[in-house]
C-alpha cells in the first residue's frame, strides 16, 4: 500500500503541473461529506497580475504584514492544478469584496477581506468580476468547487465612539473616520447610512450606534456591539436582511460561487440565518432558493462560530449547535466550523494532553451535533496560531490524519503543506514572509503526506460518511487511541484507526474490536509505513506495540482466517486500593515466563523488567513519582513481549500534594518594560487593567513536576480567549541543573536572559497558544524545538491568577527540582509578540527603541529553587 501511496503522490504532483479545462460557471453541488477544502488568505498566496497591487492608498507593502501583499484572482487561477495535486476538492477564499483599504485609527489595513465597504463589488487588489468567474469556471473545469468567505455582520471601520458612549444619544461621542481609503463611508446602499446626526441615516437604522464589545460573555454586547472597532450591522432589521441577500445572492448566479463561509456568526443572531437562507421574498430570496435556481441543490453554508472547549466540557459545542438547530429542532446553518475539536487536536497531539481529551471530545462531538459529517474541520486557520508554532511535524501528521479519518470536512490552510509557521506569510517570492522565492513545491514532504492522505479518505468513504466508535483511549498522558468507523453501508468493512500520540513506544494491549473472531484487517495506511496485517482472536481483540508518534488504518473486508488463542496465563492481581498516596507493590504469576515487563499508562519506554520466580510468580514496585494529577485514572498491565500477550489491567490513581518552593511579591506599576520608558497600546482594552503587570509568582513541586502561580493586576477576556486571558502571553525560561548546552537568547523578544542563565526548557503561553521548546536549534528569530508536554493552564479571574503546570516529563524526566532556575517574563501576542513601536498605537506597544529594546514589559529576578 505505500507503493500505492506513492504513485498517488506522484500522480498528484504531475496533476499540479497540468492546467484543467475551464468548465461551466454553474454545476451541481457535490456531497459535501465527501469534500476536502483548501483555505486560502487571497492576498497571500498568489499573485497573478502585479497591475493590480498598489492602489495609491499607502496600503501596499509585501514588507509588512499589516500590507497588502498582491495576491489576487488570477493568482489563485493560476494555482488551481496545485491545489488540485494537494487533494482538495474545494476551495475556499477570503471575502473578495471590496474593502476599506486603510483604517488610519487602527493603523491596519484590509488586505484580509473582512472590511467591506460594498459588498456586490471584486475588490480592485483581487481583479474583476470576470477574473472572479474565471477562477470559479477553472475550478469546476478540475472537477472542484468554489467556497466564498462572507459577512453578515459588520462593514469596516467607518465611524465609532471616541470618549465615552451614551446609549441614549448615538450622536454624543460620535466620530467619523474621515481619512479611510478607498472611501470615508460605504458606497452600497443602504450600508452608506451611517451617521446618526443625520435624521434619516438614523431612523432608518441599518447599524447599532455602539461602541466595541468589552465583555464577550454578555449577550447584548455579542450581538450589537463592534466587534474590534469593525461596524455593526443591525441584523434584525428587515431592510439589512434584504440587502445582504441581495448581495450574496449575487455571487451564487453571477460567479457561480458552491457555498458560504459565514464569518463572526456568533455576533448575528441565529434567526437573522433562518432568513438568509430560507427567505421566500420574490426581491432577494434566500441563499437556498438561489442555489437551487442554478440547479445546486446540497449548496453548503457554514458559520464561524470561535469557542474551544476545555477538556471534557461541551460549552463551546453547544452554542455552535444552537446556530445549526434552532429551538424547535429546525435546521438552521448546515454546518459550522469545528472549534472544539481543532482545539482539542492541538492539544493532544502537540501539546501532550491525554488522549482521553480527544476521545471525549469525538464521542460529544457525534452526540452534539445534528450534522457533524458537515462541519469543516482544521488544525490551523488565519486566526490562531499555525501548527508548527508549537507543534512537530510528527504531531502535525497526526492531527491531519485524525481530520480525514473522522466526520466532518477536513480544511487545510494554505501553507501547511508547505511547513508555515507564519500565520499570514506569503506563497509567492514577492510577498510577506516568503523569503523571497515561491512556495509551490509538490515534492515538498507535507505536501505529498496530505496528498496521500487525501487519497486515503476519498478512496474509502467508510472515513468521510462513517461514524465512529471509541475504543481505546489514555486519560494519563500521551499515548494510544483507537476508534472504529463504521457505515451502514458497508457494515462488513468498518476501519480501524490508531494513534500513539508518546514521543516512546506504547502498548495497546486487549483492543476490544467489536469485530468477529478470525477478521483480517488489511493495513491501508501509515505515517511511517502501510501496517501490517491483523487477525482478530478468540476474543475478538488484537494487542499492538506502537510506535512513537504512529498513526495507522485499517479495514476489514470479506477475508478471514484462523483466529489466534487469546492467551490467559499472565496474570496481575486485583490492586489492593483504587487510589494511593505513595509507591505501592504489585504481584501476580506468569507461568513459564522467565521475565515480564510493567507496563505503566501504555508507555513502553521506560519499562520496568521484572523477573518471574520459579513457581511463576513475580512481584514489583510501581514508581509513581511523576503522577500529579489526582484526578487521573492510571492504567497497569503485565506484558509478556516474547509471547505477546498482556494480563488483564488494573487502574489506580494517586493523590499528592504540592510543595511550595517560592511565593515572591512584584512591586505593582513596574510595567515599564526593562529601560521603564515602555507604553501599552493605546486602544482601551488594555487602558487601566495592566494585564502585563507582574503581582505575585508562587512555585509548587511535586516529585519532578512544577505548578507557577502568576498574578497580574487584572485578567481580562475582552476578545474571548480559549485560555480564559488575554493581553497578556507569559513566556517561562527553565534551566535545569546538569544538564549542558541551552541558550541565553530569548527567542523573537530581542534580549538575553539576565545574570548568565541559560534555557533548556521555554514555556510561552498566551489567551490562544501554548508551546513549550528545548533549546536545540533557538536563536534570536527562531524559538527552538517544539515538545510535546505542553503546560496545563488552569485560569481563576477571581484571584486574577494564570496557573501553569508541567509534568516532570515535560522537564527531562526530573525526580527533583531543586537547583532549576527560572525567568518569567510578560508581554502580548499577535500571532508572534506584538509590535513595539517609538509612538505607542492602538495595537502596539511604544515609548521604546525597537531595535534595541527587549520585549519585556514585566519580569521575575532569577528564581533558584531550593
Amino acid at each position: 500500500m505505500r507503493v500505492l501511496a506513492l504513485l498517488l503522490s506522484s500522480l498528484a504532483a504531475s496533476v499540479a503541473q497540468a492546467a484543467p479545462p475551464v468548465g461551466p460557471r454553474h454545476v451541481p453541488s457535490p456531497d459535501w461529506r465527501d469534500q476536502i477544502i483548501y483555505f486560502v488568505v487571497t492576498d497571500r498566496f498568489a499573485d497573478g497580475d502585479t497591475r493590480n497591487n498598489d492602489q495609491g492608498a499607502g496600503e501596499y507593502d509585501p514588507g509588512r504584514k499589516d500590507r497588502y501583499s498582491g495576491g489576487d484572482l488570477a493568482g489563485l487561477t493560476s494555482r488551481v492544478p496545485y491545489i488540485r495535486g494537494l487533494g482538495a476538492t474545494a476551495l475556499w477564499l477570503t471575502p473578495p469584496v471590496a474593502n476599506q483599504w486603510t483604517d488610519p485609527i487602527g493603523g491596519y489595513t484590509g488586505y484580509h477581506g473582512y472590511w467591506a465597504e460594498h459588498f456586490k463589488k471584486v475588490d480592485k487588489h483581487l481583479g474583476t468580476l470576470a477574473d472572479y468567474r474565471r477562477l470559479a469556471a477553472t475550478l469546476h473545469g478540475a472537477g472542484m468547487y468554489l467556497v466564498q468567505d462572507i459577512v453578515l455582520n459588520h462593514t469596516g471601520d467607518f465611524f465609532g465612539y471616541r470618549g465615552g458612549w451614551d446609549a441614549a444619544d448615538p450622536t454624543r461621542f460620535y466620530t467619523r473616520n474621515t481619512k479611510a481609503k478607498p472611501v470615508a463611508a460605504p458606497s452600497q446602499s443602504p450600508f452608506n447610512l451611517n451617521d446618526p446626526r443625520i435624521p434619516g441615516h438614523r431612523r432608518a437604522g441599518i447599524y447599532h450606534w455602539t461602541p466595541p464589545v468589552v465583555d464577550y460573555t454578555d449577550p447584548v454586547q455579542e450581538l450589537t456591539f463592534q466587534m474590534s472597532g469593525l461596524d455593526d450591522l443591525n441584523s434584525a432589521n428587515p431592510r439589512v436582511r434584504l440587502a445582504l441577500r441581495d448581495s450574496y445572492g449575487h455571487w451564487i448566479r453571477e460567479v457561480g460561487v458552491d457555498a458560504f463561509r459565514v464569518d463572526t456568526a456568533f455576533y448575528v443572531p441565529p434567526d437573522a440565518f433562518a432568513d438568509f437562507l430560507f427567505s421566500r421574498d420574490a426581491r432577494a430570496p434566500g441563499m437556498l432558493q438561489v442555489a437551487r435556481e442554478t440547479g445546486r441543490r446540497n449548496f453548503h453554508v457554514f458559520g464561524e462560530g470561535f469557542g474551544i472547549d476545555k477538556p471534557f466540557s461541551q460549552t463551546s459545542a453547544v452554542k455552535i449547535e444552537r446556530y445549526m438547530t434552532g429551538p424547535d429542532g429546525q435546521p438552521l446553518l448546515p454546518g459550522m466550523l469545528n472549534f472544539p475539536l481543532y482545539g482539542t487536536l492541538g492539544d493532544v497531539f502537540a501539546r501532550g494532553r491525554p488522549t482521553a481529551e480527544l476521545g471525549w471530545r469525538i464521542g460529544n462531538m457525534m452526540k452534539t451535533h445534528a450534522r457533524p459529517h458537515l462541519m469543516p474541520s482544521f488544525v490551523d486557520n488565519h486566526d490562531v496560531d499555525r501548527f508548527l508554532a508549537g507543534g512537530s511535524v510528527a504531531a502535525l501528521q497526526q492531527s491531519l490524519l485524525a481530520m480525514m479519518t473522522l466526520p466532518g470536512i477536513p480544511t487545510i490552510y494554505y501553507g501547511t503543506e508547505q511547513s508555515f509557521t507564519e500565520p499570514r506569510g506569503a506563497m509567492f517570492a514577492r510577498g510577506y514572509g516568503s523569503g523571497g522565492r515561491d512556495r509551490f513545491d509538490t515534492s515538498a514532504p507535507l505536501y505529498r503526506f496530505i496528498a496521500e492522505a487525501s487519497a486515503l479518505r476519498r478512496a474509502n468513504k467508510v472515513l468521510s460518511r462513517g461514524t465512529p466508535a471509541m475504543l481505546r483511549d489514555n486519560n494519563a498522558g500521551a499515548g494510544a487511541l483507537a476508534w472504529r468507523m463504521d457505515w451502514p453501508e458497508q457494515p462488513k468493512a468498518p476501519a480501524l484507526v490508531v494513534f500513539n500520540s508518546a514521543e516512546r513506544p506504547a502498548l495497546l494491549d486487549n483492543l476490544e474490536t467489536g469485530l468477529a473472531p478470525g477478521t483480517v484487517l488489511k493495513g491501508l495506511f501509515g505515517i511511517q509505513g502501510t501496517p501490517a496485517d491483523l487477525v482478530v482472536d478468540t476474543r475478538g481483540r488484537v494487542t499492538l506495540t506502537l510506535g512513537p508518534r504512529s498513526g495507522q488504518v485499517w479495514q476489514a473486508g470479506a477475508q478471514s482466517a484462523a483466529a489466534p488463542p487469546a492467551s490467559t496465563a499472565l496474570n496481575l492481581e486485583p490492586l489492593s486500593a483504587s487510589a494511593v498516596s505513595d509507591d505501592f507493590i504489585v504481584q501476580g504469576t506468569a507461568p513459564g515466563a522467565a521475565r515480564i515487563q510493567l507496563v505503566v499508562d501504555g508507555a513502553l519506554e521506560p519499562v520496568q523488567a521484572v523477573d518471574v520466580a520459579p513457581d511463576g510468580r513475580w512481584q514489583a514496585r510501581v514508581d509513581t513519582s511523576a503522577m500529579v494529577d489526582p484526578a487521573v485514572q492510571h492504567s497497569l498491565v503485565a506484558w509478556d513481549a516474547t509471547r505477546g500477550t498482556a494480563s488483564a489491567g488494573q487502574r489506580f490513581r494517586v493523590e499528592r500534594e504540592w510543595r511550595l518552593l517560592a511565593d515572591i511579591a512584584d512591586p505593582g506599576g513596574d510595567d515599564q518594560g526593562r529601560s521603564g520608558r515602555l507604553l501599552y497600546p493605546t486602544d482601551p482594552s488594555w487602558g487601566a487593567n495592566r494585564q502585563m503587570d507582574l503581582r505575585r509568582v508562587k512555585v509548587s513541586a511535586s516529585g519532578g513536576a512544577l505548578r507557577l502561580d502568576l498574578t497580574t493586576a487584572k485578567i481580562t477576556t475582552v476578545w474571548s480567549p480559549p485560555n480564559g486571558f488575554d493581553h497578556v502571553a507569559f513566556t517561562v525560561f527553565i534551566e535545569l541543573p546538569g544538564q549542558a548546552g541551552g541558550s541565553q537568547l530569548m527567542p523573537n523578544q530581542n534580549g538575553t536572559l539576565p545574570d548568565g542563565m541559560r534555557w533548556h526548557r521555554r514555556l510561552r503561553v498566551g489567551g490562544w497558544s501554548n508551546a513549550l521548546f528545548g533549546s536545540a536549534g533557538a536563536s534570536a528569530s527562531h524559538e527552538g524545538t517544539p515538545l510535546a508536554n505542553a503546560a496545563q493552564v488552569v485560569t481563576d479571574a477571581g484571584s486574577q491568577t494564570v496557573s501553569l503546570i508541567l509534568s516532570a516529563a515535560a522537564l527531562g524526566g526530573l525526580q527533583s527540582l531543586s537547583g532549576v532556575k527560572l525567568y518569567i517574563t510578560t508581554w502580548d501576542q499577535d500571532g508572534n509578540y506584538r509590535a513595539l513601536v517609538r509612538d505607542t498605537a492602538p495595537y502596539a506597544m511604544g515609548g521604546g527603541d525597537p531595535a534595541t529594546e527587549a520585549l519585556v514589559m514585566d519580569d521575575t529576578p532569577v528564581i533558584v529553587l531550593p
